[in-house]
């Protein structure tokens, strides 16, 4: 038997969730369930397309089909947050209000397509919101873009939409040949005041807002700068493909660690690996998320059908989640709060993995990384303790061996320091002992087997 496969006449099949080129040194451990249950979910439902103002589900199988033919598939995403008040730690980074002003920010999708769909959100608006219109073009340096190469958006025909409140807002197909792997500049023009409730607080990208209706504009003279992004949640692509794999996570997984404007999320790097299988990835990662609570973002559970169930053909959905439940009691953030037991946290997982379940999505567990001295010195000191840890490591010994999920990558395994289990390498650590740099992202993704990934 391969060294990738370990059989346990006790226990579900098992083996190693990790890149063959990496096996002797990163021994990546996974649980499969068995052949039959297996077999039983490797036909997907997915999200589908209907219209111009709705995504529903549908079967995976052959490349997707909308109303309009089209073989959609989401290729970018940002999970919308509620904005929080001037009392929470960290700023917003975004004004309050705008009025007459465009905002334009810069995506890298996983698959591209001969056309194209962007999503807006008005999620956590109280009342209509109103974009007076949007464009999409190549994305060139600093915000810039060639003129020639804008495409202007429609929602029903028209240039404009008011969205109502909690609700998306789709746009019609644009017809825009993007690459894999490509960057593009969106420009969404606000004309009226416009009170920002609905945004992603850690894009990790620059972006930027300039006075008046700049969405056909090749340069960008920008009156302020933010690394958030507001209003975009996602883009579709018209494209062959195999599905999409979804990410749902906190901080580790949005990227804060990883260099800005880079794109070195781990998930970024996943992305290069799945896109010459004609697979799409989507981060649906926030900073500060948690699987029970809400604050800088709604629980897990409460988010999943939005930012992964919805979306169009996915296949299998990856959960890193869960260390925010454990750290924030006892910090400036939660300093009253009590901290979850471990049977909590498993109830937690084990919703996920039921309503992923319930649309044969494909479901792999990610242990909870290492994080001795996380924060320390910061207004988050108090991030780690023993106890903490304690917690941490009963979490993931259910992950490993329950046998829950139909795998299991042990990031743990991957980013510790060999010197101290509880304490993340310094060649993977991004400095502040809780966050994987470029490098350590670079690794989770290299270490992930794509054929037990997907299920073959």
């Amino acid at each position: 038997m391969s060294e990738a496969l370990r059989c346990n006449p006790d226990r579900p099949t098992r083996a190693l969730l990790v890149n063959k080129r990496m096996e002797t040194t990163m021994p990546l451990e996974i649980h499969r369930v068995t052949s039959d249950d297996i077999g039983s979910r490797r036909s997907t439902l997915a999200g589908r397309l209907v219209g111009a103002l709705a995504l529903t589900a549908m079967l995976f199988g052959a490349a997707p089909v909308t109303a309009d033919d089209g073989r959609w598939v989401g290729t970018w995403t940002a999970s919308p947050q509620p904005i929080w008040g001037a009392d929470f730690a960290f700023p917003t980074k975004i004004p309050a209000t705008v009025k007459d002003q465009t905002f334009r920010q810069i995506v890298r999708i996983s698959l591209g397509g001969a056309r194209l769909r962007l999503v807006f959100s008005n999620t956590y608006g109280d009342g209509p919101l109103t974009i007076g219109a949007v464009s999409v073009a190549p994305a060139g340096q600093q915000g810039t873009v060639s003129s020639s190469a804008i495409r202007m958006l429609t929602f029903g025909g028209k240039r404009s939409v008011a969205i109502p409140p909690g609700a998306p807002a789709v746009s019609d197909p644009v017809d825009m040949a993007a690459d894999d792997q490509s960057r593009l500049a969106v420009s969404i023009f606000l004309p009226g005041e416009t009170r920002l409730s609905t945004f992603h607080w850690d894009g990790r990208q620059t972006a930027w807002f300039g006075k008046g209706d700049l969405t056909l504009a090749g340069d960008f003279p920008a009156t302020e700068t933010t690394d958030a992004r507001v209003l975009l949640t996602d883009v579709l692509a018209d494209t062959p493909n195999h599905g999409a794999v979804a990410v749902i996570g906190d901080s580790i997984t949005d990227g804060n660690g990883a260099t800005v404007d880079a794109d070195a999320r781990w998930p970024d790097f996943l992305a290069k690996r799945l896109a010459p299988r004609h697979v799409a990835v989507l981060n649906a990662g926030i900073s500060g998320a948690r699987l029970l609570e809400d604050k800088m973002g709604v629980n897990a559970a409460a988010r999943l059908d939005r930012d992964v169930l919805s979306q169009p053909n996915v296949r299998a959905l990856i959960v890193l989640i869960g260390i925010n439940d454990i750290s924030w009691p006892g910090t400036a953030f939660a300093s009253q709060a009590k901290r979850p037991s471990a049977d909590a946290m498993i109830a937690g997982y084990r919703q996920l993995i039921a309503l992923a379940r319930a649309r044969n999505i494909r479901v792999i567990g990610a242990t909870l990384t290492p994080f001795d001295g996380a924060l320390s010195g910061t207004p988050l000191d108090g991030y780690y303790d023993a106890d903490k840890d304690a917690l941490r490591k009963e979490v993931n010994r259910w992950i490993r061996e329950s046998g829950a999920f139909d795998a299991v990558v042990d990031f743990d395994a991957l980013l510790r320091d060999p010197d101290n289990n509880a304490r993340i390498a310094p060649a993977f650590d991004s400095g502040d002992h809780l966050h994987p740099g470029d490098k350590g992202n670079m690794a989770m993704a290299e270490a992930i087997d794509l054929e037990t990934l997907l299920g073959h």
